[in-house]
């Protein structure tokens, strides 16, 4: 199976910069948190990074996992916006979404800067 890039997976965005009016968004964070609160999926995230393309059957080949938990972890991801599945043929092949990992990044700054304005606004 094919790892070349499709329509589904543009390149990733470069990770977009936290201005000051950004506001830190606890309900969001948790979110992302929780779909990413286990080492499988985790793992999922690293490897569709590190791939950079869409991939449609090889997460099982590069996990030791069955199909149909790989399934319910790319669920849990996909529900949380964290990647993007479209149907080619008889297979769906998933994708970092970018603007989504982007965003993690920008939250994950605002919790560990507590100190920053938009934090203290959110609170």
């Amino acid at each position: 199976m094919s790892t070349e890039s499709k329509e589904c997976c543009p390149p990733p965005a470069a990770p977009e910069e936290v201005s000051g009016a950004e506001v830190f968004d606890a309900d969001q964070l948790a979110a992302y948190a929780k779909a990413l609160g286990h080492p499988a999926r985790v793992a999922i995230m690293r490897l569709l990074m590190e791939k950079n393309a869409c991939i449609c059957g090889e997460i099982v080949d590069e996990l030791p996992l069955a199909q149909s938990t790989v399934s319910q972890h790319l669920k849990q991801l996909k529900a949380a916006g964290l990647i993007r599945g479209e149907v080619d043929g008889p297979r769906v092949c998933y994708c970092v979404e970018p603007a989504a990992v982007a965003r993690f990044r920008a939250l994950v700054d605002l919790f560990v800067s507590p100190g920053s304005p938009s934090n203290e606004e959110a609170q």
